[in-house]
């Protein structure tokens, strides 16, 4: 039986034929455009904007302290200038800053008296109107240290009272510190009275020797100048031979252990000071910062030009030191110290790291970090410690914020925390 051409299975169809090269040919055409595509997937995912990372921070409560820091430096409370009692040759001085004097032993040096004039009736009443002056200027100081005694006697009954109820826990610790620092602070007046008295029985005992006019060429007609008080030797300021005039100054002696801290502190710091305030003493050489209190704040201001070239008016601040440790017996006069004074406190506040924070305008704001985003936040900032800084309204407790927020970083941007970065 015959079969027709078309039904063999080997024949095909022209048309057929053209089908299956135009399908192939429009595949090989669709292929370059594919790969653009995919080529501008890949660009378009390259540029799509990834998360920021940043550090994170919480909103939380804690206590909060505000100090002023400033550079300071000690001096020692009562320095004495020794000047020369008489015209004359003075000696070399033999002694060195640092030697120990002893208050009317040590000799600092000898003056030989020049020639003198005979004493006419008015200079001879003028000296001895001086010994009345300097006589009854030591009666008075007697009064002072019977005074600064009842005083002091006082603040150490009322410390002993405090220290008595430590345990019953009815006294604060304020109240303490306060009893600790008044007992020293008289302590150290009552020594100041005391070295005062020594001072005026030194000045009677020059203007008794000006009264007396001793006769030069005899064995006793040099003048020793003796110490005033006990102490050290601070600075020879004429130490070779030479020919002086009453008045012109020697040397300088003081006590190293009766140390003060000074600072130069701006005036508008200085007006939320006031006496009493705690005072830390840090960068004296020592671990420990060392206590203070704040013992007077100068009236007058001066102006003082900062290292930038600003004008900056500016107080003097004095402190006294408190229990000093015995490492500090090794500061001295004019040592280098860093000054914080606590101006305010309170013992549990809303509190944000300082760098969260940023001012836009007069406003302050900062990123919130929620669901991945980061929301500005207007927020009301209050007082500051240079780490912490108080929020008065806008966060709660438990508020995640960004830590020192990049430039990048707007209202909405995709953020992500670094890896060991707080939440």
């Amino acid at each position: 039986m015959a079969t027709s051409p078309s039904a063999s299975p080997a024949a095909t169809a022209p048309w057929d034929v053209r089908r299956n090269s135009s399908g192939k040919h429009r595949l090989r055409r669709l292929l370059p455009w594919l790969a653009a595509l995919l080529l501008l997937a890949l660009v378009g995912w390259g540029f799509w904007p990834k998360p920021v990372l940043v550090e994170t921070a919480t909103v939380s409560r804690a206590p909060l302290t505000v100090r002023v820091s400033e550079e300071g430096k000690t001096r020692i409370r009562n320095r004495y200038v020794v000047a020369a009692a008489v015209a004359g040759r003075m000696r070399r001085v033999p002694l060195k800053p640092g030697d120990e004097v002893q208050a009317g032993v040590t000799v600092l040096t000898v003056i030989e008296p020049a020639a003198a004039p005979l004493l006419d009736p008015r200079s001879r009443e003028q000296a001895e109107a001086e010994v009345s002056l300097r006589q009854a200027a030591g009666k008075q100081a007697a009064q002072s240290l019977e005074a600064a005694r009842a005083a002091l006697q006082l603040a150490e009954a009322d410390r002993a009272r405090f220290r008595a109820v430590r345990r019953s826990g009815t006294v604060s610790q304020a109240e303490r510190d306060r009893a600790e620092g008044e007992a020293s602070i008289k302590a150290a007046e009552v020594r100041a009275i005391e070295f005062s008295i020594q001072v005026n029985d030194f000045r009677l005992a020059q203007a008794r020797a000006a009264l007396a006019r001793p006769e030069v060429g005899t064995a006793g007609g040099v003048v020793e100048v003796k110490s005033p008080v006990a102490g050290r030797v601070l600075k020879v300021l004429q130490e070779s031979e030479m020919v002086v005039v009453p008045g012109q100054p020697i040397l300088e002696v003081g006590d190293p252990q009766d140390l003060e801290v000074e600072a130069e502190i701006l005036s508008r710091d200085a007006v939320a000071m006031q006496p009493g305030d705690a005072v830390e003493i840090e960068q004296w050489g020592g671990e420990a910062p060392l206590r203070g209190r704040v013992r007077r704040i100068e009236p007058a201001a001066f102006t003082k030009v900062s290292a930038l070239g600003v004008e900056e008016q500016r107080v003097l601040v004095l402190c006294d030191l408190i229990d000093p440790p015995p490492a500090a017996k090794a500061l001295g006069d004019r040592f280098r110290v860093e000054v914080r004074v606590a101006i305010w406190h309170r013992d549990e506040v809303q509190v944000v790291p300082a760098g969260a924070l940023f001012r836009e305008g007069n406003v302050w704001k900062t990123f919130v970090f929620r669901d991945g985003k980061a929301l500005a936040t207007t927020v009301t900032a209050g007082r500051s410690d240079g780490r912490l800084t108080e929020v008065l309204a806008g966060l709660e407790v438990g508020t995640e914020v960004l830590l020192h927020p990049p430039d990048a970083v707007k209202d909405g941007t995709r953020v992500t925390r670094r890896r060991g970065a707080g939440g």
